[in-house]
């Protein structure tokens, strides 16, 4: 015997009224991590053994300087969600649970602010 409506059913939203949506945030954000780790591992090998101006010089590539923002706000958000599961599952505190989930939101932010300023900086030659 089901208590869920039919139109419950029909939108397979789950107490939450979330349904699967944070599932495949996830995983959308893994597969572009994947993706752009590609990205990642070029330009480690790319950068090694260079000096400043040559660090700038690469990221003054907009094509260098967009993927590379692209791999901080994925993989910080990537980190905001994975964190998320983690407190909500393992903090039963309800006051304790918001307060970690806000500084959570808060922190991976900053890193992703953090990253992209510093990438700016250097695709900019300041």
């Amino acid at each position: 015997m089901s208590y869920r409506t039919p139109l419950s059913n029909v939108k397979g939203l789950g107490t939450a009224n979330e349904g699967s949506e944070h599932f495949w945030r996830q995983r959308v954000t893994g597969v572009a991590n994947l993706l752009l780790s590609v990205f990642l591992v070029y330009a480690a090998f790319h950068l090694v053994g260079q000096d400043l101006p040559g660090v700038k010089a690469f990221f003054q590539n907009p094509l260098h300087m967009v993927l590379a923002a692209a791999f901080v706000i994925s993989a910080t958000y990537h980190m905001r969600l994975g964190m998320q599961v983690v407190i909500e599952d393992y903090v039963h505190n309800e006051g304790s649970k918001i307060a970690l989930l806000i500084l959570n939101t808060f922190f991976t932010a900053f890193v992703a602010l953090a990253g992209v300023y510093s990438l700016l900086k250097l695709s900019f030659g300041a």
